[in-house]
């Protein structure tokens, strides 16, 4: 007897990675018809920055292109696949995308992209975007 796991969720995440790849497809459709996966990405918004962590683990940091043109950030790079050392197993179950992977992110016209920063660490990518400092209000007074 052959035990299957149900995974109900499966689909969920298949959707959403569908869903992504399709308003990447329709952003620019050279590059985002060839990823094969989409990292999950947390954003924060602070008075002074945004800071975007990307879930890259496995990738080099080194070799992710992340650039920056016309207001939109685009991440890309590739994750290799699981090598497997010494006998084929018998049974394997893969969950760990790899291949190429693209986002796209559009930004504001408050941030300063010159400042742009980022750096990896234990498979995350922090991106550290800061904002332009804002015109403060002030009051004028009226002289005679």
């Amino acid at each position: 007897m052959n035990i299957i796991r149900h995974e109900p969720w499966a689909l969920h995440r298949e959707l959403i990675n569908e869903v992504n790849r399709l308003f990447d497809r329709s952003a620019d459709a050279s590059s985002g018809a060839t990823a094969e996966w989409v990292p999950n990405v947390d954003i924060h918004e602070y008075s002074d920055r945004f800071e975007l962590f990307a879930d890259v683990p496995g990738v080099d940091p080194s070799s992710i292109e992340i650039t920056l043109d016309k207001g939109v950030l685009t991440l890309a790079g590739t994750r290799e696949g699981a090598r497997q050392e010494g006998p084929a197993a018998e049974r394997s179950r893969s969950e760990r995308p790899s291949g190429k992977f693209l986002r796209r992110f559009v930004l504001p016209d408050t941030v300063d992209s010159d400042a742009v920063s980022a750096t990896g660490k234990h498979g995350v990518l922090q991106i550290v975007i800061p904002k332009r400092p804002q015109a403060q209000p002030r009051k004028i007074a009226i002289t005679h």
